[in-house]
Formats: C-alpha cells, sequence, structure tokens
C-alpha cells in the first residue's frame, strides 16, 4: 500500500506522522514529496519582516525527522496529479499511489493587483519566505528616509491576520524609534468591518480593533478594493488614493498550479471540493487538507472576502483525514468535527488571544483578550511548535494554539 502526500508543511506533516502513528509499516509505505526540503513556521513571518527572526530560526530540515519514523521524503515539484490512472508526476519521476493527500499550500495570486511585488511591482508581501525577506530589508531602507504606510489585503484576500500584525508591529517600532510622527498609516481591507476576518466577525472583534486602531492613530477603510500600487501611491476602486512610501499588502490566495492544471482535480479556482473527512468528492482515495481545501466564504460581502485556512485549522484537517484513510486501510472509527479557531495576534508589546468555535457562526464559544502575556504565549508556542514537529508528535494538549 503506497500512500503519497504532497507537502512539507503543517498539512502534509501532520497527515504523515499521524498516519504513521496509526498504521504498522509492514501495512503501507508513506512518503512525503515537496518541492522545499525545509519546514517554515508561516506564522512567524511577519516576525521575519520585522527583523525580528530569520528565516533559519523558524525553519528546519524536513529528511532527517521524516525518516527517523520511517516516513520516505522526496525533494521535488509536483507538476501534475493524474487523478484517474493514480500518479503524481514530478520534475524528474512518476510515483503511483493508492491513496493521495494533498497538502499543496497556496499560490499567492499577487497578479490580482497591478504593482503588488515585491518582484514584479513596488508593492510588498509576506505570504512566502522571500517575500518576507524583501519586505524586511526594504523597511530597513524606508527607516533612514520614512514616509507614509499603508497596509493592508487585497479584494478576495483570506489571509487576514497577518496584515493587522504588521500594522501593529509597525506602530510600535515606529513608537520606540520615536519615528511615529513622521509615518501616516493607513489600514486597507475588503472585510465590511474590522474584524470580520472571513468568518462573519466574532464576539468583541470588531469593536475591539476598532479601539485599538484609535488608540493608535491608525486610519482604517473598509470594504476597500485596492486596485493599483504605485511607488508613491495605493488606489482603491472607488478613486480614492492614499500616499504611501512602503505599501504591505496581502494578495488573495490561488491554488497550486499542480492541482490547477490537474483535469478533473480542482475547481476553477485551484481548490479542491471534498466532504467532512477531507476526501475528494469525485476520487475518494484522495483527500485534501489546509489551503488546498475550497471551502465557501461564510457571507456575501461587498468586496469579495473569502474564508480563511490558519496553521491550526489545517492540523485539524490533516488529523481528520489522517484518521479516515487510517480506518479505510486497517479499520475503525472515521469520524469528523467542525472546524475552530485560535490564535494569537502580535500587537507590538502585546497579544490578542481569539477562539472562535466553531469558526462558521452560530458559534458555541467567541472569545477575545489582550495582555503582554499572550505575546509570551506566542513566542513560546513558535518554538514549541517547531520542537514537536521535528519529533514527529501529532498530539498537543489543547492549550498549545
Amino acid at each position: 500500500m503506497n500512500i503519497l502526500v504532497i507537502g512539507g508543511s503543517f498539512g502534509g506533516l501532520t497527515v504523515a506522522y499521524d498516519l504513521r502513528r496509526r498504521l504498522r509499516k509492514h501495512d503501507c509505505r508513506i512518503t512525503v514529496i515537496a518541492k522545499e526540503r525545509r519546514f517554515i513556521f508561516i506564522p512567524s513571518l511577519p516576525w521575519v519582516a520585522m527583523g525580528k527572526k530569520s528565516i533559519a530560526d523558524i525553519s528546519f530540515d524536513l529528511e532527517r525527522p521524516l525518516e527517523r519514523k520511517g516516513i520516505s521524503f522526496v525533494e521535488d515539484a509536483v507538476l501534475r496529479i493524474d487523478p484517474e490512472q493514480g500518479k503524481v508526476h514530478t520534475g524528474s519521476d512518476s510515483h503511483d499511489y493508492d491513496h493521495l493527500v494533498i497538502a499543496t499550500g497556496h499560490r499567492s495570486a499577487n497578479e490580482a493587483v497591478p504593482g503588488l511585488g515585491p518582484f514584479d511591482g513596488p508593492g510588498h508581501s509576506l505570504m512566502s519566505p522571500p517575500e518576507a525577506e524583501e519586505a524586511r530589508d526594504t523597511w530597513r531602507a524606508f527607516l533612514e528616509d520614512p514616509g507614509p504606510v499603508v497596509v493592508g489585503c487585497a479584494p478576495g484576500a483570506s489571509c487576514l491576520g497577518p496584515a493587522y500584525e504588521f500594522a501593529f508591529e509597525i506602530d510600535h517600532m515606529l513608537k520606540r524609534r520615536r519615528l511615529r510622527h513622521k509615518v501616516p498609516i493607513v489600514f486597507v481591507t475588503p472585510e465590511p468591518f474590522l474584524g470580520h476576518f472571513g468568518v462573519g466577525g466574532f464576539g468583541k472583534a470588531q469593536q475591539f480593533f476598532e479601539g485599538e486602531f484609535a488608540q493608535r492613530d491608525i486610519r482604517y477603510v473598509t470594504s476597500a478594493a485596492v486596485t493599483k500600487i504605485t511607488a508613491e501611491s495605493v488606489e482603491l476602486a472607488d478613486g480614492t488614493t492614499f500616499e504611501s512610501r512602503y505599501s504591505l499588502i496581502i494578495p488573495p490566495l490561488g491554488g497550486a498550479r499542480a492541482v490547477a492544471d490537474s483535469p478533473g482535480l480542482a475547481n476553477p479556482k485551484g481548490f479542491i471540493p471534498v466532504d467532512r473527512h477531507y476526501r475528494h468528492k469525485d476520487f475518494p482515495n484522495i483527500h485534501a487538507v489546509g489551503v488546498a481545501v475550497a471551502l465557501p466564504p461564510v457571507e456575501d460581502t461587498p468586496v469579495p472576502v473569502n474564508f480563511p485556512k490558519t496553521g491550526h485549522m489545517t492540523e485539524q484537517m490533516a488529523k481528520i483525514a489522517a484518521r479516515d484513510i487510517a480506518a479505510e486501510i486497517s479499520g475503525g472509527e472515521s469520524t469528523s468535527h467542525e472546524l475552530m479557531a485560535e490564535c494569537i495576534m502580535d500587537m507590538g508589546g502585546e497579544a490578542a488571544h481569539m477562539v472562535a468555535d466553531p469558526v462558521r457562526p452560530p458559534r458555541n464559544v467567541s472569545e477575545m483578550s489582550k495582555g503582554r502575556r499572550w505575546l509570551w504565549a506566542k513566542r513560546f508556542f513558535a518554538n514549541y511548535f517547531l520542537w514537536k514537529m521535528k519529533r514527529g508528535a501529532t498530539r498537543s494538549p489543547k492549550w498549545v494554539w
């Protein structure tokens, strides 16, 4: 029995480790295929952009941890998936599978906004390690001659939290350097209100973020559709233009090219339709987890805001999918549950802790709290999670997220 896992990040590693724990080695061979050989703790990319961490600080090599668990590792780029033949075609080989788990993550659709670089335009992003490093280097140069800043998200974005984090963190840094008075900050978001996050808001999030932005003198525009970024400005669809010497805009996400280019596998945006066990609706031996999954928005909004997929939610999907595959191979119960979200947002000198259970309303739990203790918790958790994944642990105490 061959099980292939495409992707070496949150979803791919969690599925592989959990399957290895549930299935005997002589029952199946598990192989992880990833185009990058390093696991990177993506939630820490805002810290990289602010110069607080390096990529080396938030990553580790995949091969040895996987091999210690009896999981094969292939460093290669997947070009195409043939679900009819049960094959995955990479840049150098083809791989047969009995079960396939797609955890390819996202493709940043930066082309959706003219000028949203960073490598082919003046705008900045932090949705990948190279982008975060570029944002860091340009920010350091900006501090030598500061001016207006625009931070926010493009129409159709789903990963909204990093934009909030970056706005709070630059406000905190500028105040510590006594430069804040030289840098007007504008936050632009497609959300109909602050704290919507693509989930319809939760608890007191709207009032919380409105108050925090007011306290920090951060001007904000909601239902904003960014249409163009230049070296001097950010333009919106309604004709509003904001002067900007440094613009960081989170792009919408698309499905990975290999998935989008595989007939019958994904929807027009490159995301994979699944059932409640994260099993493909047409190919029952294929599961998908994380950003690769097609999840409908909570509601229609004047400017599109897509449903988020956090690292915490990806872990939950991965465990549900692993349990479903293991149950089919060796028997046992296949269960599922509604996704919940728990995250900590760095706000500079403190952090906010947020819980929404389930993610989609109505909810059993909607909680928010703020304090310096949460900033320490976020720093601890980043190190803990790297330690955990190096050792192939998938079982965690409830409080880790």
